[in-house]
């Protein structure tokens, strides 16, 4: 057989193992892997050296076409991932306009991203204040799972995404356990953190510092604890986004060894990136949760070694540079949202294996295995005969300082301006197409496909 590309002498990751092995490939999909391929092939990519990992699957980006594409559309978001090691991406349901919450807006969405997108890509559908009737049709579609948001989000476009009230949690529960889908959740205490935030401003303390102090632990704590309890009752699958606090992470934990069907992510700016370094970042390295203490950092870190944290995602959530600026360096005013996506497997590459000696294994299997699976991404997630050869290959040993001028976000802006990190992703093939190579950018025409994904009763019945 002559084959389209053989990737040859890579270190390459498997789901248990890392073994020197050639890959080769046809029509997209991983036709053959063993120790020596020496067939003909169109292409060849020398991986001496580098390891060869599948590619991350990141379930939790906003891309904000259409209606907000001047924040982040399709083309820069793509190229963005696909330059940071990320060949498929779940797109959440905010932060467009409209807001991806019944079939019509799920179709806005995806004809806007036709012909747009360098990687693969999928929906999520969101979980709002009256749209229990329109769940089903977006099961119907193929979204991924639904998302909702426990604290207050929104803007008063009445096209804009809105927070759930304990109804709506509840109800929302138990017609998406119905469905057989996922119900993923932005957990945090609306109440208390709005009116902490209000009380601070109202005395003038607007610092970075004071913004942490109005989200503090028990915020997001209180708030996993209230939705695993309306989840047991329900019986709905869950999933907890951006998990930044230990004790959030140990609730998790224990309510899956009770037998509940729940798994959490966590993301790399709670692992790099402490509330002390955002009063010197400034503005760029605002999100929700907030960044954590030192102290909180490292329980993480813990975690993370100990196998409780699922998988990491980007939650890549860009805006435009003058809603990250206040004339008052009023921090409560700016947008709260981290532009990182680029960056997530370099820099957690770097801090979890070469600096933790975390098992390459384990970070293979938090960004790619574990989504995939969890999620029901039909054909990726791993390096195996007959998946999607969705690729990418990192050199360890070459370091690199993040610079504005080598992102590819329509804004070039990020918390990791000027962080230098080493190792570096050199190559990303979605589906044995490369769509990035560190010496020549960006290549070929955007080839990302849009993917529908399986419900758990549907992949059941497979």
């Amino acid at each position: 057989m002559k084959y389209d590309l053989i990737i040859k002498g890579g270190k390459v990751v498997f789901r248990d193992e890392v073994r020197r092995n050639d890959i080769a490939i046809k029509n997209g999909i991983i036709a053959a892997i063993a120790e020596t391929i020496d067939n003909e092939a169109e292409q060849i990519i020398d991986a001496s050296e580098q390891y060869v990992m599948p590619g991350m699957i990141d379930t939790h980006v906003h891309i904000c076409e259409p209606g907000r594409t001047e924040w982040e559309g399709f083309i820069t978001g793509t190229k963005a991932l696909a330059a940071g090691g990320t060949t498929c991406y779940v797109d959440m349901p905010l932060n467009a306009l409209p807001a991806t919450i019944d079939r019509e807006t799920l179709n806005l969405k995806a004809e806007a991203a036709k012909g747009k997108n360098y990687i693969d890509y999928a929906f999520y559908g969101g979980l709002v204040p009256g749209n229990l009737e329109r769940l089903k049709e977006l099961s119907d579609e193929g979204v991924v799972a639904f998302k909702c948001f426990m604290s207050t989000c929104g803007t008063d476009n009445p096209n804009d995404f809105s927070n759930v009230d304990d109804y709506t949690l509840y109800a929302g529960m138990k017609k998406i356990a119905e469905l057989g889908h996922i119900l993923s959740i932005h957990a945090e205490n609306a109440l208390i953190t709005d009116r902490l935030g209000e009380v601070l401003a109202g005395q003038g303390r607007i610092t970075a510092a004071d913004y942490v102090l109005s989200r503090p632990v028990f915020t997001e704590v209180e708030a996993v604890k209230r939705a695993l309890y309306l989840g047991k009752e329900t019986r709905c699958r869950l999933h907890f986004v951006h998990i930044s606090t230990a004790e959030a992470v140990e609730e998790i934990v224990k309510a899956r060894r009770e037998g509940q069907d729940v798994s959490l992510e966590s993301c790399p700016h709670y692992f790099t990136i402490t509330a002390a370094q955002f009063e010197e970042i400034g503005p760029a390295a605002k999100c929700s949760p907030p960044l954590r203490s030192r102290e909180e950092q490292e329980k993480l870190w813990q975690q993370l070694i100990e196998g409780k944290i699922d998988m990491l995602t980007s939650d890549h959530s860009p805006c435009p540079p003058e809603m990250k600026q206040s004339s008052s360096n009023n921090f409560f005013e700016v947008w709260g949202g981290i532009t990182g996506c680029q960056n997530n497997v370099d820099l957690m590459f770097d801090e979890a294996v070469l600096k933790r000696n975390i098992p390459i294994t384990i970070f293979v299997k938090m960004i790619s295995c574990n989504p995939a699976e969890r999620f029901n991404i039909p054909n990726k997630g791993e390096i195996a005969v007959s998946m999607d050869a969705d690729i990418i290959l990192v050199d360890a040993n070459r370091s690199y300082v993040v610079k504005e001028e080598g992102l590819f976000y329509r804004h070039k802006q990020s918390p990791y301006i000027g962080r230098k990190i080493d190792c570096r992703v050199t190559k990303t093939l979605v589906r044995g197409n490369v769509v990035y190579d560190l010496d020549h950018g960006i290549a070929g025409e955007p080839l990302g496909q849009v993917i529908r994904s399986k419900s758990q009763a549907e992949a059941m019945n497979a």
